[in-house]
């Protein structure tokens, strides 16, 4: 087979996927051949061989977007949206592919995949909702009349994690494109893969013939509506391709998820160039708060999926629970007994409800979290890791300095501890650093809205918990949890500038 050649999803017949840069409108190897070893996380077998971008890449692939902008933004946000209803089309009917894909690169259990899904939805969502990003006018100063134009910026970077690359695609690239900005788009090193196929559909409607040379889907690029160089995608690590877009002085937003870590360095950077607009979305630490009068057939379900779904790589997963002490005795064992009884195996298995965590580097991070969590806390279930599983994993009565409470562990880790008081309660769900995501679980609507106004996170589910959202709605973090809101609405105001006109008139 192939080098990139792999097994179908539906049958035995092997398919080709595409690994190269794309930037103006073509598929390229990168300026110094270099490639990665991406790598299944279940079984340690080589998947594929993708290109890595260099600097000079990255300064091409800028320098496309750049030239392609003006005639891009020229268009009426109704023709610029029609090639995105058209990828949202493409999606939806490849969701298969998709699947396989990321449950070959990153353990993604095929059972759970609904990205494809969601990626659609926003595609077509921006396609309509870019027409309302309109300034205002005002006659409040005598002798003028003054207005607001709302402009793009220019070349947007956005840089995509690997737990769900379609999903963040589809978040940054659908909005940025929507409000008449070009692209260049990094994906994470850990799942590159349905992006990469994302991008052949981009280039033309969709390769019958998978096995066709790429040279082809280049020369049919325009053909799908998206012109050379108004998204170029590229493949790397964050060190040289993200580095290089984060400093870039023609890049004018970057938008970013991931690590807090990251992030910083991504501000700094925006910071030491151009002072360009940055967007983040980075780490959580989310508390879950369960009262006496919480319901606990919807309690106990909600928040086990919540750090149990997509093996506990999920940023917004609520890793501690705080329950009253008057129920616990009865939450905890419901908890441990949902929580454990997923089937773990492979992720081309459509039973398997939990696969492996993405890579040997998060799994060893993930194991060592662990390990300190029994030096702070009592394990009362799981804690074993082999072979790329992480086995879900509680522990009891934990300090609430500890390490394991205060970082994120990112894998299917949760803390469960007790509380007596309303107050008590939330003085230590706030008690962090992070503010992505937080939820409470009662009957009583006044404390319900007390917890709602009370706790520090961007987002607060309320008898319901992550990875619920509300797609119109904004979302982002509080404090080290990132800066900037994406949404429905927000992801568009956020990827235009406010220009100021003032009209003197006689």
């Amino acid at each position: 087979m192939a080098p990139n050649a792999l097994d179908g999803p539906l049958n035995d017949k092997p398919f080709h996927i595409e690994t190269r840069l794309f930037i103006n409108g073509k598929f390229v190897e990168s300026s110094d051949k270099q490639v990665f070893t991406l790598r299944a996380p279940s079984t340690h077998k080589p998947v594929a061989e993708v290109y890595e971008a260099s600097i000079e890449d990255t300064n091409r692939a800028v320098a496309a977007a750049k030239a392609a902008q003006p005639a891009w933004a020229k268009l009426s946000p109704t023709k610029r949206g029609e090639p995105m209803k058209k990828l949202a089309a493409l999606i939806r009917e490849h969701h298969a592919e998709l699947a396989y894909l990321e449950a070959v690169s990153m353990g993604r259990p095929l059972r759970s995949y609904l990205d494809s899904m969601m990626a659609a939805e926003r595609f077509e969502a921006y396609a309509g909702v870019a027409i309302t990003a309109r300034g205002a006018s005002s006659l409040n100063t005598p002798g003028f009349v003054n207005m607001t134009l709302r402009q793009p910026f220019g070349v947007v970077a956005a840089i995509i994690p690997w737990n769900v690359p379609l999903v963040a695609f589809s978040g940054k690239v659908a909005p940025a494109l929507a409000a008449g900005n070009t692209v260049v788009l990094k994906s994470s090193e850990k799942a590159p893969l349905t992006v990469g196929i994302s991008t052949c559909w981009v280039a033309k409607a969709f390769i019958a013939n998978q096995q066709e040379q790429s040279l082809k889907v280049a020369q049919l690029a325009c053909e799908a509506g998206f012109p050379p160089g108004v998204l170029n995608v590229l493949s790397g690590h964050g060190p040289i391709s993200g580095a290089t877009l984060a400093s870039h002085m023609d890049v004018r937003a970057i938008s970013f998820t991931g690590s807090t870590r990251t992030g910083r360095a991504i501000q700094t950077a925006a910071a030491q160039s151009n002072m360009k607009n940055v967007i983040l979305e980075l780490g959580g630490k989310s508390p879950a708060v369960i009262f006496d009068d919480a319901d606990l057939d919807v309690a106990v379900p909600l928040t086990a999926r919540s750090i149990q779904w997509n093996s506990g790589q999920v940023c917004m997963a609520n890793s501690r629970i705080y329950v009253q002490d008057t129920i616990a005795a009865r939450f905890i064992p419901l908890f441990k007994q949902s929580f454990g009884a997923v089937q773990q195996g492979s992720p081309l298995d459509p039973a398997t409800e939990h696969g492996p965590v993405a890579d040997d580097l998060q799994f060893r991070t993930v194991s060592q979290y662990i390990a300190a969590g029994n030096e702070s806390g009592k394990l009362s279930l799981g804690g074993t890791a082999k072979d790329g599983f992480i086995e879900p994993t509680v522990f009891e009565e934990t300090q609430e300095d500890a390490k394991i409470m205060k970082e994120e562990v990112f894998g299917p880790v949760v803390n469960i501890n007790i509380f007596h008081t309303e107050e008590e309660a939330l003085a230590k769900a706030n008690d962090t650093m992070y503010g992505l995501y937080a939820a409470v679980f009662t009957k009583d609507v006044n404390r319900a809205m007390r917890f709602a106004k009370g706790l520090e996170a961007g987002t607060v589910g309320v008898n319901c918990t992550s990875p619920v959202t509300a797609h119109d709605l904004s979302f982002g973090g509080w404090k080290a949890s990132g800066i900037g809101r994406e949404g429905l609405l927000d992801s568009i105001n956020a990827f235009l500038e406010t220009k100021s006109v003032l009209f003197k008139i006689e």
